[in-house]
């Protein structure tokens, strides 16, 4: 049945003529034959990287034919052995690893699906560009010799590797190729297609798993980039390191060892971090190093990207990456603990070791993998992708955020610096071209997103208790005029609650202490400036308190103006302003000294401190109404979850009355005025 193709699908095919596949087809062979995606891929790429009907039909009988014939199945090893002793030689597609065997001088391979750990290779083979074969391996296309005068010697060995080629469709002009296509897509269009190459279809998907899917592809294209993602079972976290890339190894929860990952000391073979691009720990609530200094072998690759043989430093740019799953939902495990729980002991409250984390994806915004949101559409062919990522490796666009980005100050230089390298693997991704530009936009999606995975590991140093860490407040400005914008983890948000950071500009958090017919009640206020004059109240039919709280804030400010926004005139802006009740209080009474903080933080572009309340009706003469239920509105404030509680000076000695449990948990600031509240409230 044919897949009714897309404008997406058009572009491609056009764009990446022989390069692209149908990622259906893909699935096709998948489980049916004992081989990863990327090499049914690679096969595909090969006959079937068309849109015409007849030859994918025709290409796929070739593929499948070669799988029938090439891939061992377990329980026909000694049928494949017996017709390479019947015709001398037999082909298949198999995982070849070597290493040397010293009693001889020579080099053996290993053939895992034959179950053949002693087959003849020449050393020429292996130094010819595959080395990888000498530490996790790589697939290919195997022709295997039999020699029977060989197999009559004492220790003979019969089997000999007569011809070798890796699984690789790509070539070392595939990033040219790459960049020349790119231009045909928008960025949105791009994407989408960055999904579909791995699999996924991304109208499937919410635009935040969108977001989380592509975070996954940073590594590939990032040196010594390192991720952690935890989350629930079945999201997928391992398929694109095992399945989609040649330049990426999966260890499996177990013992790790320090001569496979790094270096062997005896022999000098380097490691696994050397050898791929991407190393990825499966389970790792399992994983162990078999010597004591193992993880500290770790921290310091991850660190600098070197580590020592003796007196030698030896330099691997692999990246590192953490995989596992939460026994629990997010809510219970940060509740029960902190979000690196399921990490291996020596690892999961060590600051130390979180501290060289860039990114810590939220596993739990990714929906389970079923057939919903596979893609039928074209795709890169996997090769062809990983090729391209292999070589953005070698580049960096961190030099796009100097004289752009201004980043706040609650970041230290490590978290600068893991924020860059998140940023830099993103528009890698989104823009491969070195001279592509980069609008404000993507920038800012970019930013964002890199801010929020370094937070996430900065809020669980702060749990563990590190006094060091806990300014988590991470901010950053965009051009040299822009405002400053806060970045939260939206799991420790509540819609509803009042959060640590900074609302934007014009937003305030605000307590009425209601009337005879209702209680105190929290109030999310924000204002918008636009050019233009006068105020609008966004809210329909909104009752007459609130109607009256809007123009007696609005009339101050005009009367105030010089004192409250300096030399901007308010009458040359328009002020649109929606009141939200954030529980059972409706009506908005006594909101107005709150509404004249949000125009004037609306109007100088300025945030109000974090974790803020303010309390205070204001009357058209400017006079501050007193409050009479000081208390009430103190324990609300710290049910909302606020740290600051602003409130006119009259309420001091009610406040004496407060519980010591509220006293100790909010900080109470008193106002004289509409110009001392202004001062205080507004963030240094």
């Amino acid at each position: 049945m044919a897949v009714k193709l897309d404008v997406i699908d058009a572009i491609a095919v056009e764009a990446f003529e022989g390069f692209v596949v149908r990622k259906d087809l893909a699935r096709r062979f998948k489980g049916q034959y004992p081989v990863p995606t990327y090499v049914g891929e690679f096969l595909l790429g090969r006959y079937c990287a068309t849109s015409d009907e007849e030859e994918i039909a025709e290409g796929l009988g070739i593929v499948e034919r070669q799988l029938r014939e090439r891939a061992v199945r377990a329980g026909d090893e000694e049928l494949f052995k017996s017709m390479a002793r019947e015709k001398g030689s037999v082909k298949i597609i198999d995982i070849i690893t070597a290493r040397l065997d010293a009693a001889t001088d020579s080099y053996v391979a290993m053939l895992p699906s034959l179950r053949l750990n002693d087959v003849r290779i020449t050393a020429d083979m292996i130094h010819n560009g595959n080395e990888r074969m000498l530490t996790g391996g790589f697939y290919a296309e195997v022709e295997l010799e039999y020699d029977a005068a060989i197999a009559q010697q004492k220790s003979g060995r019969p089997f000999g590797i007569a011809n070798l080629r890796p699984i690789q469709l790509s070539k070392r002009d595939a990033l040219s190729d790459l960049v020349r296509a790119r231009e045909a897509f928008t960025t949105q269009q791009w994407k989408k297609m960055l999904l579909r190459s791995v699999g996924l279809e991304p109208e499937a998907l919410t635009p935040r798993m969108q977001d989380v899917m592509l975070l996954r592809m940073v590594p590939f294209v990032e040196r010594n980039y390192n991720m952690v993602e935890l989350g629930p079972r079945g999201t997928g976290k391992s398929h694109l390191y095992q399945q989609v890339s040649p330049y990426s190894h999966l260890v499996s929860g177990g013992k790790a060892t320090v001569a496979r990952m790094f270096v062997n000391n005896a022999s000098g073979q380097r490691g696994l971090v050397c050898q791929y691009d991407v190393v990825c720990f499966d389970e790792i609530s399992g994983v162990s190093f078999d010597q004591k200094d193992g993880v500290n072998i770790m921290k310091g690759y991850m660190e600098s990207g070197e580590f020592s043989r003796g007196k030698e430093s030896i330099r691997g740019e692999g990246s590192i990456v953490m995989v596992g799953n939460f026994e629990v939902d997010v809510e219970h495990q940060q509740r029960i603990g902190h979000l690196f729980g399921p990490m291996p002991p020596e690892m999961r409250d060590d600051t130390a070791f979180m501290d060289r984390i860039h990114a810590y994806l939220p596993g739990w915004d990714v929906p389970k993998m079923d057939t919903s949101v596979f893609t039928d559409h074209y795709g890169l062919v996997s090769d062809f992708l990983s090729e391209c990522w292999t070589r953005l490796r070698s580049q960096s666009r961190i030099s796009v955020l100097q004289g752009r980005v201004d980043m706040g100050g609650a970041l230290s230089g490590r978290d600068a610096n893991a924020v860059r390298k998140t940023v830099s693997g993103l528009l890698k991704l989104l823009y491969p071209g070195t001279d592509s530009e980069v609008p404000d936009e993507d920038l800012d999606w970019a930013l964002r997103l890199a801010l929020e995975c370094r937070r996430r590991v900065k809020e669980q140093q702060k749990r563990i208790g590190s006094a060091e860490f806990r300014n988590t407040s991470f901010s950053y400005r965009l051009g040299m005029d822009g405002v400053e914008q806060f970045v939260v983890t939206p799991e420790l948000q509540s819609a509803d609650a009042i959060g640590a950071d900074p609302l934007p500009p014009g937003q305030v958090w605000a307590i009425s202490q209601g009337n005879h017919e209702e209680g105190t009640g929290l109030y999310r206020l924000e204002a918008n400036d636009t050019p233009g004059s006068g105020v609008k109240l966004a809210n329909v039919s909104a009752p007459a308190p609130l109607r009256e709280s809007v123009t007696a804030a609005y009339q101050n400010l005009i009367t105030r103006s010089k004192e409250l926004v300096g030399d901007r005139d308010p009458k040359q802006h328009e002020l649109t302003v929606q009141v939200r009740a954030m529980d059972a209080s409706k009506t908005g009474t006594g909101l107005g000294l709150p509404l004249i903080l949000a125009f004037c933080s609306s109007i100088l572009g300025r945030n109000l401190k974090g974790g803020l309340v303010i309390v205070g009706g204001i009357s058209i003469g400017g006079s501050i109404e007193p409050v009479f239920n000081a208390i009430d509105i103190a324990e609300l404030a710290v049910e909302k979850g606020a740290q600051m509680l602003m409130i006119p000076v009259s309420a001091r000695r009610q406040l004496n009355d407060l519980s010591d449990d509220v006293a100790a948990r909010l900080a109470v600031i008193y106002y004289l005025d509409v110009r001392d509240a202004v001062n205080k409230a507004l963030a240094d």
